[in-house]
């Protein structure tokens, strides 16, 4: 079947956190309430925070995971005292907002492009942002978008990817996904039978040899050949 519509993970694939998310941030959260937390070891301690994340037994979103994501890695970063768990609260819900984020300077363009060949495109997020205002407010031209907070399964539970297909109005075999998760993203798209792309910006997947540095490439890793 020919490809119909392309899916897109949000954050680290169209989004990366702004000012307000960065270590120096995790730095003055905690600064407030008591806690020396080195900006220098939050790549780090998110890599391992990643690692040791607990998923729902069933996949079903669960805010308090990511709170607990969180104060890993505030400990990672020396935060390690009760404390952690409040400036984890503090910096979850600025995760939250969407005026936290910044696009990548390749989003837009892929994305006119994309749409331009005739394609529906869709957001699917594990995320408990509201994705509307999300997508309102960084102005995605974008035909669906769904987070797991509104539907209540994360990904990769099939019935989130379902229900943006649905969305879209397209069978599994005419979409691909695209995103910086090998298990959330591709894995759980390729489950249902469609095809994924795993997209890798800060290079640290080196045994994908199909990765792609960013959405330049994914036109062509599509195999659609681009307007002159």
């Amino acid at each position: 079947m020919s490809l119909r519509a392309v899916l897109f993970d949000v954050d680290f694939t169209l989004a990366r956190p702004g000012p307000e998310l960065s270590p120096e941030a995790y730095r003055r959260a905690g600064e407030r309430h008591g806690l020396a937390l080195d900006p220098a070891r939050y790549e780090d301690a998110r890599v391992a925070a990643i690692a040791s994340l607990q998923r729902h037994p069933e996949l079903q979103h669960d805010e308090e995971i990511w709170v607990a994501f969180t104060e890993r890695i505030v400990r990672g970063m020396g935060g390690d005292a009760d404390a952690a768990h409040v400036v984890a609260v503090e910096m979850t819900e600025a995760w939250a907002r969407h005026e936290n984020f910044e696009l990548y300077e390749d989003v837009h363009p892929v994305l006119d492009e994309l749409r331009g060949l005739g394609l529906r495109l869709g957001l699917v997020s594990n995320t408990g942002r509201d994705l509307d205002e999300f997508v309102a407010h960084h102005r995605l031209a974008v035909d669906a978008a769904l987070a797991s907070g509104a539907h209540g399964w994360t990904k990769p539970h099939r019935s989130i990817f379902l229900a943006v297909l649905s969305a879209l109005e397209v069978e599994p075999a005419e979409a691909a996904m695209v995103g910086d998760s090998p298990q959330d993203d591709v894995d759980g798209a390729r489950a249902l039978g469609m095809r994924a792309f795993l997209i890798d910006r800060a290079g640290r997947h080196a045994e994908w040899e199909d990765a792609l540095p960013s959405l330049y490439a994914l036109p062509a890793a599509l195999g659609l050949v681009r307007p002159r």
